[in-house]
């Protein structure tokens, strides 16, 4: 006779999570607080002043205040964002983030994939938030308390939705780029390099210049972002101890682009997916307690590194999902 065994549905409401919240309300906090109103707000060709204000982005925050309130508006969210990059009281804020990241996307006139990325993360954290009860995204979940099974099923779900979401975005990047004769043949990365919008600022030119120059080296600097991207997306597909090589493998891409190219925003958004892509579900990140009596060298630095609760029951159970 078969057994069942009932398999315990990870609790959404972790420190990653919790990260992955910061990560996002820290790329549009940089946005907004290091550019201008001017800069943010301005004319673009064929499509008028910004922000434009029709159709559902009438809804934004900056449609709300007349053109010489702008500049409020704007340190009001930043205000607003900072309380949620603190982690403090997720069921509160998840809301005023998901808002303030739409009205940012839709309202400012230099918006990027970093920009569009959090307004669809921030859209989808909603369901786990609002069912969290900590005080703080970064403590543990009281055990003794319990949520109601529909609110723990949603924010699995979300969870699951934002994988899913991150592996396409990255299946997306990587194809529709193969079929471009510039990442075709290798060269991509010579035009991106000495782009004088894009290209590496003077202080890195010196040193990414003759990778550059080299046929091989331009040829690896435009080929393996190809790699990581369609391994990405392939993520959910492979056992949880090479998702920790690919979680390291976006997090290094994307700094390296940030560094490049000055998208820090973006790359801050794509760091939060990223955790939640190669993540287990259920998983915390945490820091151990400092040993006590005799222990090895090696000992001690394993239990001072910040690591992944393998030890939860439910983070095994959604370390194969």
């Amino acid at each position: 006779m078969l057994s069942h065994t009932p398999v315990r549905t990870p609790a959404p409401w972790t420190n990653v999570y919790g990260l992955a919240r910061t990560l996002l309300a820290l790329g549009t906090l940089l946005t907004l607080a290091f550019s201008d109103s001017a800069t943010l707000f301005r004319p673009v060709a064929f499509q008028g002043n910004h922000p434009t204000c029709h159709g559902v982005e009438a809804g934004g925050a900056f449609c709300l205040v007349p053109g010489d309130e702008l500049d409020a508006m704007r340190w009001a969210c930043v205000a607003i964002l900072l309380i949620v990059a603190s982690g403090w009281r997720p069921r509160l804020t998840a809301l005023p983030h998901a808002y303030i990241s739409f009205s940012v996307f839709t309202g400012i006139a230099i918006g990027d994939g970093g920009d569009q990325m959090t307004a669809v993360l921030t859209l989808l954290l909603i369901l786990p938030a609002l069912g969290d009860r900590r005080r703080w995204h970064w403590n543990a979940a009281d055990p003794n308390i319990t949520h109601p099974r529909w609110l723990l099923l949603a924010g699995v779900s979300a969870l699951v939705v934002v994988r899913l979401q991150m592996s396409f975005v990255y299946f997306q990047a990587s194809v529709s780029k193969m079929p471009h004769a510039e990442w075709a043949d290798g060269t991509s990365m010579w035009y991106w390099g000495n782009s004088l919008a894009f290209g590496a600022p003077g202080w890195l030119h010196t040193l990414v210049g003759p990778v550059l120059a080299n046929p091989v080296g331009v040829a690896v600097l435009t080929w393996s972002p190809l790699f990581i991207e369609i391994s990405l997306a392939a993520a959910l597909l492979v056992p949880q101890r090479v998702r920790y090589a690919l979680l390291a493998a976006g997090t290094g891409f994307h700094l390296c682009i940030a560094v490049m190219m000055g998208l820090w925003s973006f790359a801050l958004a794509m760091w939060a997916g990223v955790l939640l892509l190669c993540l287990p579900l259920g998983g915390e990140l945490r820091m151990r307690e400092r040993p006590t009596g005799h222990t090895s060298s090696v000992q001690r630095a394993r239990t001072n590194a910040t690591t992944l609760d393998s030890e939860n029951p439910a983070s095994r159970a959604a370390a194969t999902s």
